[in-house]
């Protein structure tokens, strides 16, 4: 019977995510997603290659292409952060540094390859965590009903890079106290845990879109004066130019569109509106959603996609934060109604934002 080895299965998971994304997706600002997956189908089939089949001369190409993942992982998130991926540009041959003093160690001391990989990847763990510590905000340049799921899947990365480590520790005392014996079991096992944190990631390549920032950070009234200016400027735009219906607006183009910076944006409606940018502006497009629902016999769906949405799950998950019902208890509830609705909550600045939609 012949022998597949399980990080073979892997691979053809992750080739099979890998073309769902090249035949569904444009290509733009994903490459280091690409890029990552490509490697991770690479290392998993050399692993299945070196421990399923003992080709032990590829014990040596192994640590070098593990310690190209981090930075790959790094690369890929940095993507979804305007100023993040233009101060790193200057700086991108730094990367190339972790396979380089691998292959100068596995020259002149071998014995120390798997230490310098758990240091690295812990490493790059840290960094990781310190780019998201902004928030869903803080990746101005993923699509705004996707930040949260790409600032998740951030910190699934970083797990995932401290739980590498673990494996890479795991296998140096297995090697050290019972000569590798269960060597194959652990790096079989942690070729799974990479192919969890790699569907996290490809979700992300897939549906957030990378695209500034800026400080703005007072409590005077200067500042407030500020903040409502820069929120009437939202307003406006979100509202009488309808691009809050548009289903790829991000946090950096709407910034564009405002001329104002993204992190100044972030920071308004976190302090008058006391919610995050994504919430603002679903609470927008859940308006919209309640005016097509009740003034039209469009269908629930169809009322999702013209009012910015494109997914059923986000979709009820905001029209219940927003209404606490479902679309078609809401519809249920308000259609009898003939009081005209806006295309816009009603809302003071300052205060959190009141109920978009009052039952009757």
């Amino acid at each position: 019977m012949i022998f597949l080895p399980l990080p073979f299965v892997v691979a053809l998971l992750l080739l099979i995510l890998l073309v769902a994304m090249l035949r569904n997706e444009s290509h733009e600002g994903l490459r280091p997603f690409l890029a990552l997956l490509c490697l991770c189908v690479g290392q998993s089939i050399i692993v299945g290659l070196r421990w399923g089949y003992d080709i032990a001369v590829l014990r040596y190409v192994l640590p070098v292409l593990a310690s190209c993942l981090p930075p790959l992982v790094l690369a890929s998130f940095r993507c979804l952060i305007h100023g993040e991926g233009a101060a790193a540009s200057g700086l991108r041959w730094l990367h190339a540094t972790p396979p380089l003093g691998i292959v100068a160690l596995l020259a002149l001391s071998p014995v120390l390859v798997d230490g310098a990989l758990i240091l690295l990847f812990v490493g790059y763990a840290l960094a990781l965590l310190s780019l998201g510590r902004a928030g869903p905000d803080g990746l101005d340049e993923a699509r705004l009903d996707r930040a949260h799921a790409a600032h998740r899947a951030l910190l699934v990365a970083a797990a995932a890079l401290c739980v590498s480590a673990l494996f890479d520790l795991a296998i140096f005392l297995d090697f050290q106290w019972a000569r590798g014996a269960n060597a194959a079991l652990i790096v079989s096992n942690g070729n799974l845990v990479e192919l969890l944190f790699l569907g996290f990631t490809a979700d992300v390549a897939a549906r957030a879109r990378p695209l500034p920032a800026g400080p703005a950070n007072s409590d005077d009234a200067a500042s407030l004066a500020k903040d409502r200016e820069v929120l009437d400027r939202i307003d406006h735009l979100l509202i009488e130019q309808r691009l809050s219906r548009d289903d790829n607006l991000t946090l950096s183009r709407l910034a564009r569109r405002a001329g104002v910076p993204a992190r100044q944006i972030s920071g308004a409606v976190n302090r008058l509106a006391r919610k995050n940018v994504s919430q603002y502006i679903n609470d927008f497009r859940i308006a919209e959603a309640c005016r097509l629902l009740r003034e039209s016999d469009m269908s629930v769906t169809a009322a999702m996609l013209e009012s910015g949405f494109q997914t059923k799950s986000n979709f009820n998950r905001e029209f219940r934060r927003v209404t606490s019902l479902s679309p078609a208890s809401w519809r249920e509830q308000n259609r009898p109604s003939t009081e005209p609705t806006g295309t816009h909550p009603p809302h003071t600045h300052g205060e959190s934002k009141s109920r978009l939609i009052q039952t009757e």
